[in-house]
C-alpha cells in the first residue's frame, strides 16, 4: 500500500530537487507549499511540471509567517542554512530535511554513499556499473542524475543504490534536535517521513577532502565536518571506505570509531585491508585474500586521479558484494562520465576537451595533469573563494594559452601573476570575456597536436544554470567550428 503523509510540508527551493519531492509529497496526500526567494517567472518550468498538483507557492523570498502553518521542511542543497528563514526554523525546532535524507529514510535496498571534493561523480558511475555488472538491478543518483525520490516505488529490498552526495546534502544526515518540535513524523503505513537521529549508509565512501564550497560553508571545518556526516553514524558491521593518500581522511580514519570496518585505498602505498596500486597493477585485498584487479594501462580513464577513482570504485563495489571479476571488466571497459575530460571532436589535428565539471582549482590541477600535449586551457566562470595558486603554477608550467572567460577571469589573472615563474614560460594569457569568444580565439590559436581544454576551475552559475549547461554550449560551440 502507498504510504501517505497527513502533513503540512514547506519545501524550500523549486530546482531540480525540490520539484521531485514536492510532487512526491503531493501526490501522497501532504499539503504542499514551496518557497523560492526566485520570482515567478524565474519558476516558471518547474512549477509547469507541477501545475496538476495542489500545491501553493511563496515566491520571490521566504516569508517568515510559512513557519507557523509547517510540520516540516524540506531544504534544496545549497541554500544557506543561515537565511532568515531556516534560522527561524530551527529556533521554533520544526523538524528540518531534505529529499535526499527522506529517500534514505524510505529506501528499501542497500546505499552505498560516496562523497569527497573531487573524484566522487566518476567514482559513482564507475560502481554502479560494476555492481550491474555483478548482475544486481542497481539504482544510481543523489547529486548525479535526477533524483532517487520519484522512483522509490520501483525500489526492490535486494537492489543496490549507489548515491553520490555532496556535502550541501549530508548537513541534513546529522541529528536535528533543536526543540521540543523536533520529533518523528510517520506515515499512514508507519514509514518514517523524519527522523531526528543522524544516519550514514551502511557503505559508504569520503575519497578525499580540500578546500572547495568556501563560497557557501562558513568555514573549512564546516565543510570538513558535513563531509565527515557520511560516516559518522554507522553502526557496527559498516565499511568506511577512506583515501590514504589524502591527510585529511587519512586523520578520520585513523581517529574513528571501532565499530567501523575501515577500508583504505592508495596509489602511494600499500594497505592491511582496501585496494591499492602495486607497480602497475591495481590490487584488491579483503579478507585475507588478495586479488589483482587489472593493469592502470588497461584503463581507458585519462589521469592519474582517476586510477585513485577506480581503486575507491572496486573497493566500494566489492564491500557491496560484486565479485572481482565484475571489477575487472568495468575497469577494462569504462570510458568515462559526460563532461568530465570528454573528448568533444578532433578537428584539423587539435583535440578538444570537455571538462566542465572542474568547478574547482583542483579538478583543473587534475586534468591539466591528464595530458603531454600542448595545451590550451579555458578557464573561469565564478569563484567558489579557493586558492588558485597551484593551478596557475602549474598553467605555467604546461599551459602554451590560457584564455580567460567569465566573473573570475581577473582572480585567475591575479593568480596567475602572483605565480609568475622566474624562468621563461611559453603561456600567454588572454581575455575572452565569453565562453563562445573563447571558443573562437582558442580555435584562431591552435595548432595540429594541440590540446584544448575547457577545465574552468570555476563554477558555471555566472551564465549558465549548471556546469551540465556549460559543457553542452561547449559541445555545441566546438560542433559549429567550419
Amino acid at each position: 500500500m502507498e504510504d501517505k503523509f497527513s502533513v503540512s510540508a514547506l519545501v524550500v527551493g523549486l530546482a531540480r530537487e525540490g520539484i521531485a519531492l514536492s510532487r512526491f509529497l503531493a501526490e501522497r496526500g501532504a499539503q504542499v507549499t514551496v518557497t523560492d526567494v526566485k520570482p515567478a517567472e524565474s519558476l516558471a518550468e518547474g512549477m509547469a511540471a507541477l501545475a496538476h498538483l495542489p500545491i501553493r507557492y511563496a515566491v520571490g523570498g521566504h516569508p517568515l509567517e510559512l513557519l507557523d502553518a509547517a510540520d516540516i521542511l524540506f531544504v534544496s542543497p545549497g541554500v544557506p542554512l543561515e537565511i532568515p528563514l531556516l534560522v527561524e526554523a530551527q529556533r521554533r525546532g520544526l523538524p528540518m530535511s531534505s529529499e535526499t535524507r527522506l529517500f534514505t529514510r524510505l529506501c528499501p535496498a542497500m546505499i552505498i554513499g560516496i562523497t569527497g571534493s573531487s573524484g566522487k561523480t566518476t567514482t559513482t558511475a564507475l560502481v554502479g556499473e560494476m555492481l550491474k555488472a555483478a548482475g544486481a538491478r542497481t539504482w544510481v543518483g543523489g547529486n548525479i542524475g535526477r533524483p532517487l525520490i520519484g522512483l522509490l516505488d520501483q525500489i526492490q529490498p535486494d537492489d543496490r543504490v549507489v548515491m553520490e552526495l555532496s556535502s550541501f546534502q549530508l548537513e541534513f544526515f546529522a541529528p536535528w534536535s533543536a526543540g521540543t518540535r523536533t520529533r518523528a513524523v510517520e506515515g499512514t503505513s508507519g514509514s518514517v517521513l523524519f527522523d531526528p537521529q543522524g544516519w550514514s549508509p551502511a557503505v559508504a565512501a569520503i575519497l578525499n577532502i580540500t578546500p572547495n564550497h568556501l563560497d557557501r560553508h562558513p568555514s573549512m571545518e564546516a565543510y570538513i565536518a558535513a563531509k565527515a556526516h557520511l560516516i559518522h553514524y554507522q553502526r557496527t558491521g559498516d565499511s568506511a571506505i577512506l583515501g590514504l593518500d589524502n591527510p585529511i581522511t587519512r586523520r578520520m580514519g585513523e581517529t574513528i570509531a571501532t565499530r567501523q570496518r575501515v577500508l583504505w585505498f592508495s596509489l602511494e602505498q600499500e594497505v592491511e585491508e582496501g585496494a591499492f596500486l602495486r607497480g602497475e597493477t591495481l590490487i584488491l585485498r579483503l579478507a585475507g585474500q588478495e586479488r589483482a584487479i587489472c593493469r592502470a594501462d588497461e584503463i581507458q580513464l585519462l589521469g592519474r586521479h582517476n586510477l585513485s577513482n577506480m581503486l575507491a570504485a572496486s573497493l566500494l563495489a566489492a564491500a557491496a558484494g560484486a565479485p572481482v571479476e565484475a571489477l575487472r571488466q568495468v575497469a577494462r571497459t569504462f570510458k568515462g562520465v559526460e563532461h568530465r575530460l570528454e573528448l568533444v571532436r578532433v578537428r584539423n589535428g587539435v583535440r578538444w576537451y570537455n571538462d566542465s565539471i572542474a568547478t574547482s582549482p583542483e579538478r583543473t590541477v587534475a586534468a591539466l595533469q591528464a595530458f603531454d600535449a600542448p595545451l590550451i586551457l579555458l578557464a573561469g566562470g565564478r569563484d567558489k573563494h579557493l586558492p588558485w595558486e597551484e593551478m596557475a603554477e602549474l598553467t605555467w608550467r604546461r599551459v602554451r594559452h590560457l584564455i580567460l572567460f567569465g566573473e573570475a577571469a581577473s582572480l585567475i589573472e591575479a593568480a596567475m601573476r602572483r605565480s609568475r615563474p622566474s624562468a621563461p614560460s611559453p603561456c600567454q594569457i588572454h581575455h575572452a570575456g565569453r565562453l563562445e569568444q573563447a571558443v573562437e580565439l582558442a580555435a584562431a590559436l591552435a595548432q595540429p597536436g594541440d590540446v584544448v581544454l575547457l577545465s574552468p576551475g570555476g563554477t558555471s552559475f555566472d551564465a549558465y544554470r549548471d556546469f551540465v549547461a556549460r559543457g553542452e554550449h561547449f559541445r555545441q560551440l566546438v560542433a559549429e567550428l567550419g
